[in-house]
């Protein structure tokens, strides 16, 4: 709160500032100056000075350009302070049900080196994340830099995560993993592929990932984001004030798996979910029924792409029937920003959706709306996995353990 107009002080629970509140308003821009951090906590400027201090000697912070001179009397302009983002590197990797991505990059989501190759969840967690151990260990030797490097790896998985744990939960596409120890076995393909110590894991739902990165670089000041992927599944992301929605142990956002009166059976095993019958997977069944050669969303994808009539068709179809479900959750939600993104994300499909959306949802939810496609494409989920690292490493009330352990 603003009292008689003096700025907003940003203070530790207990406390003043520390180095991690002054880290974190220099990363989000909203105190760039040593001038400006003394406004926004209320230290003094040795206090400041000792604070910024361990954050150089860290390698977390480096000085910029001048800034403007605030003074009528003019003066020497304020040195910009920045986060430097090459002190360190992040590992990421997005699995889907038959293929992966998997990428290095800065701490600002810059992309320094990337791969993409077939890996089918199916042949289990061991097989799945040994590869991708060894994926990261030549991703990093194309980008020239040490493992040592590494701060962290992020794992976007196509199923619902116990992000507290780490593990999936009963993910109907992703047999032989529920419970899995991910992040520990991730961890050990790392190190076994590059020889680098431990570093920390963590892992999220894809829709989650996609939806976190989408709103950050296109949408930041969208406070409430919808992202709605419809690949071989249909899941969403919900980001809300700059921060994932997952609910209370990760299930938000399993839209798929509403029941819309189809009797169709889904691979959860129940009937009648929406991802059975407007997913890309149920779209490809259909379109192989009809003797139409498709096995999974990509396939439905390449077909839209090449401008086959026949998946069109079945491609507006499942986007009315998903339209007829975002109808209830634009309701509920009232976001800013719709996002549809996937192998389905084109026009047939967009168009079902917002026919559907539209006619179904109070005018007043949609007032305000914008349905649009991804920005980010197939990097989203990367992109999102590589700042959810960022974001918890260097989260304020994680920066002070971390200095002790530098020795600053």
């Amino acid at each position: 709160m603003r009292m008689n107009g003096s700025p907003e002080r940003v203070r530790r629970a207990g406390g003043q500032a520390g180095a991690g509140e002054l880290l974190e308003l220099v990363r989000s821009g909203r105190a760039v100056t040593r001038g400006a951090l003394q406004q926004a906590t209320g230290l003094s400027r040795a206090t400041v000075g000792q604070r910024l201090d361990r954050l150089f000697r860290a390698g977390w912070l480096r000085e910029g350009a001048g800034g403007p001179v605030d003074s009528p009397l003019g003066g020497r302009p304020s040195i910009t302070l920045e986060f430097d983002d090459a002190h360190c590197v992040v590992l990421a990797a997005d699995l889907d049900t038959r293929h992966a991505r998997a990428a290095v990059l800065t701490l600002t989501g810059e992309i320094l080196a990337e791969h993409a190759g077939p890996l089918v969840v199916g042949e289990g967690p061991e097989v799945v994340l040994a590869e991708l151990g060894r994926w990261f260990g030549e991703l990093l030797e194309k980008t020239g830099r040490p493992a040592a490097d590494v701060c962290g790896i992020g794992l976007a998985a196509p199923g619902p995560v116990d992000t507290g744990t780490g593990r999936v939960v009963q993910p109907p596409m992703m047999p032989g993993w529920d419970g899995y120890d991910i992040t520990g076995r991730l961890c050990r393909a790392f190190t076994e592929h590059t020889g680098a110590p431990a570093v920390p894991v963590l892992v999220d739902n894809d829709a989650n990932l996609m939806a976190y990165g989408e709103q950050r670089a296109g949408h930041p000041d969208c406070a409430a984001f919808v992202l709605v992927k419809v690949s071989t599944g249909i899941g969403a992301g919900v980001v809300v004030d700059g921060a994932i929605y997952r609910g209370i142990d990760g299930g938000a956002g399993d839209i798929g798996h509403i029941r819309v009166g189809a009797d169709a059976l889904c691979r959860c095993g129940s009937y009648g979910c929406l991802a059975a019958v407007a997913s890309g997977g149920a779209v490809a069944r259909r379109l192989a029924e009809s003797g139409v050669p498709a096995a999974s969303g990509a396939d439905v994808r390449d077909l839209l792409a090449a401008g086959h009539p026949q998946a069109a068709a079945l491609a507006r179809e499942a986007g009315r029937r998903v339209g007829d479900v975002l109808a209830t959750v634009v309701t509920l939600l009232n976001p800013g920003v719709l996002m549809i993104a996937g192998d389905l994300a084109g026009t047939p499909f967009l168009t079902g959706v917002r026919e559907l959306l539209y006619q179904r949802a109070l005018p007043r939810s949609t007032a305000h709306l914008d349905v649009v496609t991804s920005r980010l494409g197939e990097r989203a989920a990367l992109i999102g996995a590589g700042a959810l690292v960022v974001d918890h490493l260097y989260a304020p009330e994680r920066v002070e353990e971390r200095l002790r352990a530098l020795g600053v």
